[in-house]
């Protein structure tokens, strides 16, 4: 059964109130989370800023103005320094507000009844249901009209959440969340079991996908909620005093929901826009690192439509993270420079990620013509055609074999053993870094030589492909498209030159297949020679594009470019027809590989070194 919460420790309350008479009085708690690792404070900032950018969500929903709120903190069961983070924010923003109220526990660090700082021990959530119910009282207390209660663990990126929840008029609703990863866990249940507990409902996946919108009854709403406190049945309500007969588990929500439950009302949910994201909960078999890995996600997928990245308080400050080369002697980030706005999404994705890339400004097809092609010796592979337009290489796509092709030329002239590739519409899946260390270990463990190691692509035929043997991790691709990114080895970037690709181009997601000997093209195949490649991708992969064809903000500049003079043919239509089960196929790819009939890593290499001459074709 899915957890109802992100397994947080839980550090304090903190609330806001307005208390000018003409404005709505608004009552905000933030549950804010302790996290512990080595390098604890990178992640206590982290966290720290989460609360923040929920408090500044309300800061900026227009309904009134700082110096008409009330902040309240309380601090207890740190074992980091999140306190002294909270002490820093405080000390830059109090005076903007109508008071502050700041308590905190130094003595008392973790809980004694903890296995690991994520589990939900007895006492955890004692205390969870008693800071709660405070905050609950408290704003009953003070007459305000209604109270937002917010987890540190959700990201709001809408800045007229409030605003809309409050317009439904509903005694408790939240804004649907979507996950930090892929999948259909949100904020709200579909059902509820006898006992209390997580039940799937038919509805809920709709729900979850928008395809049916709107405002619906739920049985639970967690995590971030707004009650209505002019509500009749407001004053029932309670975070730790159960209805009578009330036979379920000692659980915050699930005694709240209760409570809803027992006068006969119900809780809302809706899902009319995007409100932002909630991390996908961990238990205690995880590490905290994880968590940190899921905000970082949670940032990456905020600016996938190139948004601004998503706010972070000038009032704390964030280490950056440290960087590296992933392991590598060169990470590559091929950019064109007139596409600002995605070199800026990557170098951020590099900044949260920790990877040290060099950026390559790629080449411009837009700026080539017949003369530069003659010059470089540049000629088409004769006999090619474009598979679904049936035309010759556009100015573009020679304009991105060539921004790959000085990469290999580096690679050689540096001797670097091995390096990354990415292109500037990458989207990275989760826990990105160490599912490529982890994919890392079982090459060295499995092969002494590699050459080519896709990270992500377009598979077009999943049926012909296996894993690698005895790997979780690798498979041994078929012909494929794209190029978002892949691993290079020394002998692979030379076995690439050595062809003098230059003057027989085709467009370089098709030349690496045939340099593999998986291409579908007979006739292109026999023009290079030998096509001993050791190719391998990742399963699943670790990249995927940005957007898919046909999706709003999509573009391509190798298909947006001219078509070479010579050898130019008449284009014809309805690419678009066949290239729109891009997203679908992708998605797909998703799925694991069938284990049966797994191919040996040595018995394929045997297999390499016989098979890759014409007259086996």
């Amino acid at each position: 059964m899915l957890s109802p919460r992100t397994p947080y420790v839980l550090k304090s309350p903190i609330f806001s109130v307005s208390h000018d008479p003409q404005d709505l009085r608004l009552a905000v708690v933030v549950v804010v989370a302790v996290v512990v690792v080595v390098v604890r404070a990178v992640v206590v900032a982290l966290q720290v800023v989460v609360v923040v950018v929920a408090v500044v969500g309300v800061e900026m929903s227009g309904c009134y103005g700082l110096n008409k709120q009330e902040i309240g903190i309380h601090s207890d069961h740190n074992i980091d320094n999140s306190t002294a983070i909270l002490k820093e924010w405080l000390a830059a923003v109090s005076s903007s507000y109508h008071s502050v109220e700041a308590k905190f526990d130094e003595k008392k660090r973790g809980y004694t009844d903890e296995k690991s700082p994520l589990e939900w021990s007895e006492k955890r959530m004692s205390n969870v249901m008693k800071k709660r119910q405070s905050a609950l009282d408290y704003a009953r207390k003070i007459w305000a009209d209604y109270i937002f209660m917010i987890d540190a663990d959700v990201t709001l990126e809408n800045k007229k959440t409030l605003q809309i929840l409050m317009a439904q008029q509903r005694l408790v609703i939240g804004p649907m969340l979507n996950s930090s990863t892929e999948g259909y866990y949100s904020n709200f249940w579909g059902a509820m079991s006898e006992k209390g507990y997580y039940r799937r409902s038919e509805h809920y996946i709709n729900i979850v996908d928008r395809e049916d919108m709107g405002v619906f009854p739920v049985p639970m709403v967690h995590t971030a909620l707004l009650i209505d406190l002019h509500h009749w049945g407001s004053p029932y309500l309670s975070y730790n005093r159960p209805p009578k007969d009330y036979a379920g588990p000692r659980d915050d929500i699930i005694i709240f929901a209760h409570t809803v439950k027992a006068i006969g009302e119900t809780m809302h949910v809706i899902n009319t826009e995007y409100f932002g994201r909630v991390l996908y909960p961990l238990n205690e078999n995880y590490k905290l690192t994880d968590d940190l890995d899921l905000f970082d996600h949670v940032k990456l997928e905020a600016m996938v439509e190139e948004v601004p990245p998503l706010y972070s308080s000038p009032h704390v400050h964030v280490p950056m993270r440290p960087k590296d080369k992933l392991g590598f002697d060169e990470v590559y980030m091929i950019n064109l420079k007139r596409r600002p706005a995605r070199r800026f999404r990557m170098l951020k994705a590099f900044d949260y990620l920790g990877i040290d890339a060099k950026v390559i400004d790629a080449v411009d097809g837009r700026q080539l013509n017949d003369s530069y092609l003659e010059e470089r010796g540049i000629k088409q592979l004769p006999g090619y055609a474009d598979p679904y337009h049936n035309r010759a290489m556009k100015m573009g796509e020679i304009g991105c074999f060539l921004s790959h092709y000085q990469i290999w030329e580096e690679v050689v002239e540096k001797n670097y053993e091995k390096v990354v590739v990415f292109e500037d519409d990458v989207r990275f899946e989760v826990f990105f870094r160490r599912k490529l260390q982890q994919m890392m270990e079982d090459v060295a463990d499995k092969f002494e030589i590699w050459d080519l190691i896709y990270m992500g692509r377009k598979r077009l035929n999943k049926d012909l492909e296996r894993m690698v043997e005895g790997s979780q991790r690798l498979a041994w691709p078929h012909y494929s498209y794209w190029t978002i990114g892949y691993l290079l080895s020394n002998h692979g970037a030379r076995k690439l030159l050595d062809q003098k690709p230059l003057g027989k181009m085709i467009p370089v997601d098709e030349y690496l297949p045939i340099m593999f000997n998986k291409h579908t093209e007979k006739e292109w195949l026999v023009q290079y020679s030998p096509r001993d490649m050791i190719a391998l991708s990742a399963e699943p992969f670790l990249l995927y594009p940005t957007h898919y064809t046909g999706e709003p903000h999509y573009f391509s500049d190798t298909e947006d470019s001219v078509v070479i003079s010579k050898g130019k043919e008449e284009e014809k239509k309805g690419g678009d027809q066949d290239k729109k089960q891009d997203k679908e196929e992708t998605r797909d790819a998703k799925d694991s590989l069938p284990e049966a009939n797994k191919i040996e890593p040595q018995a394929a290499l045997e297999k390499l070194q016989s098979a890759r001459t014409k007259e086996e074709l």
